[in-house]
């Protein structure tokens, strides 16, 4: 039997078999759970049936909390837990509650004194950052950079500051169909002592995770139209 918690129960980034991207304890802790927070319904019936096809879908309660969700309706979402039953948050890609709406019910939970245990699983983030050979020990994930162009450019020259001040990797991401139009945009404006690594299909096939001079990227700039892709600059 699982501990009374609130599990925040990684999914995968790609295609790749569970087995390869989650120990197979979460698969346990998938099986006891009842009552899930989750970003999509869908994506997370999909995913619970991965883990084990004799899960009975029909019979777990499930609770939508994305960008569409009202502030004032999460904190009901913990009502089975106050009263002594197991529940676990599912985000659409990666780990719950890193960039992304699972740690608004997180933060709840632990104001309430309930016990939270996130379980192992792939993050871009962390990931992307291992396999860059940059600053591990100082680096700021920045989610989406600004769309309008003079934001965008202060943005630009605020990240290229605290690499120089601070030696800190700064980390990104970008709507997909936007990806070539970043990377043209960074190796157009950075400075050439900056490198860029970009991590894309991380887990999956096609996996590529190369840091090169902004510079140098000009020359081999890659095709990332709608691929799943993480940025990181570092000095």
């Amino acid at each position: 039997m699982i501990e009374v918690a609130l599990y925040l129960i990684p999914v995968g980034l790609s295609d790749a078999e569970l087995s390869r991207v989650l120990p197979q304890h979460n698969i346990q802790v998938v099986r006891e759970i009842k009552h899930f927070i989750v970003e999509n319904v869908r994506s997370t019936r999909r995913f619970l049936k991965k883990c084990d096809r004799d899960i009975d879908i029909d019979t777990l309660t499930f609770y939508e909390l994305n960008r569409h969700t009202r502030p004032d309706d999460i904190p009901a979402m913990l009502k089975p837990l106050s009263s002594g039953e197991a529940m676990g948050v599912i985000s659409e890609a990666g780990c719950p509650a890193i960039a992304d709406p699972g740690a608004d019910v997180v933060a709840i939970a632990q104001s309430r004194g309930l016990k939270v245990i996130p379980l192992v699983g792939p993050s871009s983030i962390l990931m992307g950052l291992m396999g860059s050979g940059f600053n591990g020990q100082s680096f700021a994930f920045l989610g989406y950079l600004p769309i309008d162009a003079s934001q965008r450019a202060r943005k630009f020259k605020e990240m290229e500051q605290r690499i120089v001040r601070e030696s800190q990797t700064q980390i990104f991401i970008e709507t997909p169909y936007r990806n070539n139009a970043l990377v043209a945009e960074l190796c157009r404006t950075m400075p050439p002592h900056i490198k860029l690594c970009i991590a894309t299909n991380i887990t999956g096939d096609g996996e590529r995770i190369i840091t090169r001079g902004v510079k140098q990227w000009l020359t081999m700039l890659p095709d990332l139209n709608k691929v799943p892709t993480i940025f990181l600059l570092y000095k």
